[in-house]
């Protein structure tokens, strides 16, 4: 048994913003168990308190030339939505750092948009399979059908890094549900690193099955140069487009990381336009964050 964990305090700001007091804490404690039994499975279970309440929770399985499953009983992800965006930045992703998804930051304020990404759930699967092709890795996961997803599904990831610095990956997922409200997301990425460089670009789909309303596109990319082995700084942009909206959410970040030991600050400036596919001026917003974390 063991136990670790991770707290920090932030600072953020945004203009058309209403928020009050932006200074936030986080705190996070893991419990981990693991043994091995004598036919060689591994197997470890898992829980996070976060802020003061149970937050993921899984258990897995691994054995030698089989792959390790996972069954998260909390949390988690889909293999769809585990490269929604992973894009090299020194600090979080463009649309991720300001911004709402749950409550406007001011009256009257659009919410934003964040990646397209897959379609998990609680108590879902997700297996990574062993290699067996040099440097290729398949992940699969599947989230049974439940309440108004009719039907349980499949989601796969794949990323090959048999060439230097090169990773190339691609993933597809889709819903569950039936008619027009079923969804269906794919992505792809490529990502090269040289030097002190890591480049990458992203593209991602969401089709509305005999619609178009939720027929969006999400386009990210980014740039991170590596000064010393402790700081990083780094240039990320992306840009939702949705299909029932004449503009596109666009989002840009300067970043920039340091770590030394257990602590790591980062900040990032960031620009996002037509927040929530907004034509109003109001939904341009520029901000800042910042936030030191220590690790233990």
């Amino acid at each position: 048994m063991s136990v670790g964990g991770s707290a920090g305090i932030g600072y953020s700001n945004a203009s058309n913003s209403a928020s009050g007091n932006t200074w936030s804490s986080g705190d996070s404690l893991t419990f981990t168990g693991s043994g091995e039994l004598d036919n060689g499975l591994s197997v470890v279970t898992y829980q996070e308190i976060d802020g003061g309440n149970l937050d993921d929770r899984y258990m897995s399985m691994e054995m030698d030339g089989l792959g390790k499953l996972t069954f998260n009983a909390k949390g988690g992800s889909s293999a769809m939505s585990a490269v929604d965006d992973v894009m090299p930045t020194a600090y979080g992703e463009a649309w991720d750092i300001i911004g709402s998804t749950t409550t406007a930051p001011a009256a009257g304020v659009s919410l934003k948009e964040g990646a397209i990404g897959g379609f998990a759930t609680a108590n879902s699967f997700f297996y990574d399979a062993p290699e067996m092709v040099d440097g290729l890795d398949v992940n699969v996961s599947y989230v049974p059908s439940a309440g108004t997803r009719s039907d349980g599904t499949m989601s796969f990831a794949l990323a090959y890094t048999g060439v230097e610095g090169l990773t190339l990956g691609y993933a597809q997922d889709d819903n569950g549900m039936s008619g027009t409200s079923e969804l269906t997301t794919e992505t792809m990425y490529a990502k090269y690193a040289f030097g002190s460089f890591t480049v990458g670009f992203q593209e991602t789909t969401q089709d509305q099955n005999g619609g178009t309303a939720s027929d969006d596109e999400f386009e990210s990319h980014g740039i991170t140069y590596q000064v010393s082995d402790d700081l990083t700084v780094g240039y990320t942009a992306s840009s939702r487009a949705f299909g029932d909206k004449t503009q596109d959410e666009e989002s840009k970040s300067l970043n920039v990381s340091y770590t030394s030991g257990g602590m790591t600050i980062g900040a990032a400036m960031v620009s996002m336009d037509n927040v929530g596919g907004s034509t109003s001026a109001r939904d341009d917003v520029d901000g800042f964050a910042i936030d030191i974390g220590f690790a233990f």
